[in-house]
């Protein structure tokens, strides 16, 4: 812009700002970057729509008509069904539960060591954290005959121990490893100081260095309890009698040899997916600061 130019504006009593083009390209990328998060967010929406329709839908309406058309008379009765007749109540307790415990001995354990590694100074404190890291490499698939035969040995065939027991070995290493990168972020100034005041090592962690680690522990019990809630193969290897089985087995009750009721498969579908989003919805907001603290170190 021109001298002159400048001048006249200035005569005219208009103010004049160097960044006005500026911010306008800001706000239109901005704008183009939020229409393309609001495209990819209906993708991602789209599927639980999809399925919470599915669910209202009758065999005929699955087989007979579009995947992407509206349920002609709404079968509510499928959510009434799965959760009486399909034994759904008790899978969905099972669930639960396991999940819970799962998670709690999960985050107490990573703690511990976590806190060991980082905090304590003995000999094989790498050569452990090393065996906790290689745990993130075995597959799954890999363990499930030895798993099998081990508790097989001690009696916990048909029992919910075994799969606690599963849960907790399989997550122990990404917690661990999510943990360490917080931990290291974590002032030891403050338990020095607790230290030179007599205070025990048990009450440093209980009541000093546990409590600081509250934000990132939404993120270690979301991601915990997604592939708790959601595993399958343990549930569907270990456990066999009706009474202990968890929701992603229980949809097979729904699976016959002659006919499969596929609107009340999309039923017990939806009723497992809603913990998940209510739980990940009420801590999203500390997952990101969990995951924000401990990715940046000082």
């Amino acid at each position: 812009m021109s001298e002159l130019s400048v001048q006249k504006r200035l005569k005219a009593g208009k103010s004049f700002s160097p960044k006005t083009k500026s911010s306008i390209g800001s706000k239109i990328g901005f704008g183009f970057l939020y229409l393309i998060l609001g495209i990819i967010a209906v993708f991602q929406i789209y599927p639980l729509v999809w399925l919470f329709f599915f669910s209202l839908k009758t065999n005929q309406e699955v087989f007979g008509l579009s995947p992407f058309a509206l349920p002609k008379d709404p079968q509510w009765s499928n959510y009434a069904k799965v959760w009486t007749q399909g034994n759904i109540s008790l899978y969905f307790f099972n669930s639960v539960w396991i999940t819970v415990v799962a998670v709690v001995l999960t985050v107490i354990l990573a703690s511990f060591v976590t806190f060991a590694i980082t905090r304590m100074y003995w000999k094989f404190s790498k050569l452990v954290l090393g065996l906790f890291m290689v745990g993130i490499m075995i597959p799954l698939h890999s363990t499930l005959i030895p798993l099998f035969s081990f508790f097989n040995n001690i009696h916990l065939i048909d029992n919910p121990i075994s799969i606690i027991i599963s849960y907790t070995a399989f997550n122990l290493p990404l917690t661990i490893m999510i943990l360490l990168g917080f931990y290291q972020t974590l002032p030891r100034e403050i338990e020095e100081a607790a230290v030179m005041d007599g205070c025990s090592i048990h009450r440093i962690f209980f009541q000093i260095t546990l409590p600081m680690t509250t934000p990132v522990m939404a993120t270690i019990v979301i991601i915990n309890m997604i592939y708790n809630w959601n595993e399958f193969v343990f549930v569907n290897t270990f456990i066999s009698s009706d009474k202990w089985k968890t929701l992603t087995v229980g949809v097979n009750n729904f699976v016959g040899q002659y006919l499969t009721d596929w609107g009340a498969i999309g039923a017990t579908l939806m009723i497992s997916i809603i913990p998940i989003l209510i739980a990940f919805i009420a801590l999203s907001n500390r997952i990101v600061e969990g995951l924000a603290a401990g990715s940046v170190k000082g």
